[in-house]
């Protein structure tokens, strides 16, 4: 069996921000009715989260829930701990209508730190990034220029972004020329 690495080996780079790919994590596709009361259950009992607001992500002991669309959810945890949660979501959801799915191998996922990490985003994505209209523990799914990602904001001001495995470098170059030293906008300071 080969060993399972991530889309560009944990590549970085600094400038304004600090662009680093954040390696190996499991994401899971959760498909169904995110207002029934097993949804929630099964959540909560799997994970310790709850089901996210509309452009949310809820944090839980197991992983945090992202929701993706009024029937989607991404699950993030542990990269060696989704097929477990696969299975106790689908036990506990067992006889709902829902889709649960092992995502994490088709994706890549990046950070983006430091002072000016709200300005490299908001020179990428089509988002209203001003303080006070994006916070901690909010969500969108949209584009980086011409690939569709999906990012949210950390408690300590960083960013996390996903996209497709196939467009990772794509989308590493981006946030490089965007975070590259001289380039600060001063938009948000």
């Amino acid at each position: 069996m080969s060993n399972v690495v991530s889309a560009l080996n944990g590549v970085s780079q600094s400038g304004i921000a600090l662009v680093e790919e954040t390696g190996l994590r499991g994401m899971i596709t959760v498909r169904g009715d995110l207002a029934s009361k097993p949804m929630a259950k099964a959540l909560k009992d799997v994970l310790g989260a709850s089901v996210p607001e509309q452009r949310q992500i809820a944090s839980g002991e197991k992983g945090a829930v992202a929701w993706m669309s009024p029937d989607e959810l991404l699950v993030i945890c542990d990269h060696g701990a989704a097929e477990d949660i696969i299975a106790s979501l689908n036990a506990a959801l067992a006889g709902e209508h829902v889709l649960v799915v092992n995502v994490s191998d088709a994706r890549a996922v990046f950070k983006v730190s430091g002072e000016c990490a709200r300005e490299v985003i908001a020179k990428l994505a089509p988002v209203d990034l001003a303080p006070g209209a994006f916070e901690p523990g909010m969500m969108r799914r949209t584009r980086f220029a011409q690939v569709a990602a999906a990012f949210w904001m950390n408690d300590d001001g960083s960013f996390e972004i996903i996209c497709f495995r196939s467009v990772a470098r794509y989308v590493f170059d981006l946030l490089c020329v965007a975070s590259v030293d001289g380039s600060e906008v001063g938009f948000f300071n």
